[in-house]
């Protein structure tokens, strides 16, 4: 936490923008302009917008004012604003693909298991990436000498550290941070504040072994009962049929339109194998929609576009990756078709439940009973370039709705300005490579 978030980012950034202890760039060309300063921070700040909650916390300008930043903020900066914000900004391509290799390596270093060869993976690449921030930024020179802080030196000590207490997110300052945060508010008075601590963490001690002498957690817990992930909460819905995710509001009936109720169709007929007549006749013909939809297993909670609307500060969480099999030859009629698993991304659009309840509809469509199925119409998005180093993908368009079932969506996804335009977005992925949907034959 303290090594990389609070010393290493804002040290980068203050050797970028000329203000790192007076020193001038050198021999090298790392430098970023003022306006190119200028407009990264700005940019940082609309993705405020558009980076869902579960990322992290809302950025400011940090081209005005870096103070309000906390190490929280760097973190989501680094890993996921960063490489979009700075892509084609330095004068030479080397810096940025150094800055790279640090969020790669960074990103192992936070995986929830490391193998011994991602260990020697980390241990090599901070040693590679510390030769090149020495060539580029100490340039070897006397003079330059304070570009090299014991900071740098030691992110060649992270792999033994590593080895020797696990990831480090097993021990990072990030829970004692919060916990001291938590203490600030027992603070009653201010010519004697430390009295006041020293009496709330004695009271926190005292429940916490009443709490396991006792087993008495959810009776004197101080915070307010939380329901099993599984259960319905206010206003939402479960499907016996989707055990994997939960419906909330807004909900609304609707009579789709002909563009739409054709799109219905059209998926129903891949889906079932049945004439598109036979689909007509027996659809309902009030179409129930939901607002949002609640992933189970520590999933995330995503909005649909068409109604819930974004108002004051909240947050954009209606871009989706979606994972649909694609039959690779459906250009060539005569061809069986042969499906492969591939990956899109696209705006939430609607939440559509078709509940099958007529016995005639069941017997005609080939259900076994009564049956419901949730289909998700997505806008996906035409990317035009990947960076799959770091699972980076741009898009300036969008393409025609698509549907397919609700279980098809595997998380929320976030979008970064790419360029002073505003029509071109880079889509970030806090889920990670490894975090895919896998086919497996029946």
């Amino acid at each position: 936490m303290h090594l990389i978030w609070e010393n290493l980012i804002p040290n980068l950034i203050s050797l970028w923008t000329g203000g790192f202890k007076k020193l001038n760039q050198g021999q090298h060309t790392y430098g970023l302009s003022g306006t190119v300063w200028d407009a990264i921070g700005e940019a940082t700040a609309r993705s405020g917008d558009t980076i869902p909650t579960i990322f992290g916390p809302r950025m400011g300008n940090i081209a005005k004012d870096r103070s309000a930043a906390t190490a929280d903020a760097w973190s989501l900066w680094t890993l996921y604003l960063a490489p979009v914000l700075l892509r084609q900004r330095f004068a030479h391509v080397r810096y940025y693909e150094h800055f790279v290799d640090l969020v790669q390596l960074l990103l192992l270093c936070l995986q929830f298991e490391i193998s011994a060869a991602d260990l020697e993976q980390i241990r090599q690449g901070f040693v590679c990436w510390v030769k090149k921030y020495e060539e580029y930024y100490y340039q070897y020179m006397p003079s330059r000498l304070p570009t090299c802080p014991v900071t740098v030196h030691a992110l060649l000590h992270i792999a033994d550290g590593i080895k020797a207490a696990g990831p480090v997110w097993a021990y990072w300052a990030f829970p004692m941070e919060r916990f001291c945060g938590r203490l600030q508010p027992a603070i009653k008075n201010r010519r004697y504040p430390w009295a006041s601590i020293d009496r709330r963490i004695l009271e926190l001690a005292r429940l916490s072994q009443i709490k396991l002498m006792y087993n008495l957690h959810e009776e004197l817990s101080l915070k307010p009962p939380v329901p099993p992930e599984d259960v319905c909460r206010r206003g939402e819905v479960a499907f016996p049929e989707y055990p994997t995710c939960i419906l909330g509001t807004p909900r609304r009936v609707i009579v789709p339109d002909k563009g739409l109720l054709d799109k219905i169709i059209g998926c129903l007929v891949t889906r079932l194998e049945r004439q598109p007549n036979t689909i007509r006749m027996h659809l309902p013909h009030d179409i129930e929609q939901f607002g949002r939809v609640r992933i189970l297993g520590a999933g995330d909670i995503i909005d649909a576009a068409a109604l819930v609307r974004r108002a004051g500060d909240r947050r954009d969480r209606t871009y989706v990756r979606y994972e649909v099999f694609i039959d690779r030859f459906a250009r060539r009629r005569q061809r069986l078709p042969e499906y492969e698993l591939q990956t899109f991304y696209g705006r939430l659009e609607h939440l559509i439940v078709l509940p099958f309840n007529d016995p005639r509809a069941i017997i005609a469509l080939g259900f076994d009973g009564p049956t419901t199925i949730v289909l998700a119409a997505v806008r996906p998005c035409s990317i035009t370039g990947s960076f799959s180093k770091l699972d980076i993908h741009y898009y300036s368009q969008y393409g025609m709705l698509s549907l397919f079932d609700i279980q098809c969506i595997q998380c929320v996804v976030g979008r970064v300005p790419d360029g002073p335009s505003g029509k071109s977005w880079g889509l970030v992925d806090r889920s990670g490579a490894l975090a895919r949907a896998l086919a497996v034959d029946d």
